[in-house]
């Protein structure tokens, strides 16, 4: 990895791509979603100061996670923009993200818990359906995978849906 001597304050795109690993068009994305922020030399070309390498970095490991950008911008947000964020700083940004990822973490798990009653279904066509219906929620309507389309509506193809031999187009 590219070393930046400690007297320049400023780093160009292609010096924070080449620190951060991240591409830049990526960086761009960032900026334009809110997330990190440049300012601009006479030339229009972007400057970036040292501390958006560890927003950059906090940004890439939070998606790392499935944390959303918009919750990831609301959360840059609170930062101060005149010093590096500290460690403090980063521990209370992601305290705040530790009930979300504990709920996904539980989806996972009854996911793989339930994967084998998907592969054995192989149609997602069971009366109660643990991963399209999970607690049979629509079992109520009758059976079958009735989360994809109603009988009779039309399909991601504009076909009517197959709902038995007698209905086929």
């Amino acid at each position: 990895m590219p070393q930046i001597p400690e007297k320049i304050h400023e780093l160009t795109v292609g010096q924070l791509s080449a620190r951060s690993g991240a591409a830049v068009s990526a960086l761009h994305f960032y900026e334009a979603k809110g997330l990190i922020s440049s300012s601009r030399t006479t030339g229009n070309q972007r400057r970036y100061t040292r501390d958006t390498l560890r927003r950059v970095a906090f940004v890439r490991a939070a998606q790392r996670v499935g944390i959303p950008l918009a919750t990831i911008r609301e959360a840059l947000a609170e930062l101060p923009e005149e010093r590096t964020p500290t460690r403090e700083d980063w521990a209370r940004l992601s305290e705040a993200w530790r009930s979300e990822l504990d709920e996904r973490i539980k989806q996972l798990n009854r996911l793989r818990d339930h994967l084998t009653d998907c592969i054995g279904c192989g149609c997602l066509s069971l009366s109660a359906c643990v991963l399209s219906n999970p607690d049979d929620v629509v079992g109520e309507r009758g059976a079958g995978s009735r989360l994809m389309t109603e009988p009779g509506q039309r399909g991601p193809r504009g076909r009517r849906t197959n709902t038995g031999p007698e209905t086929r187009d």
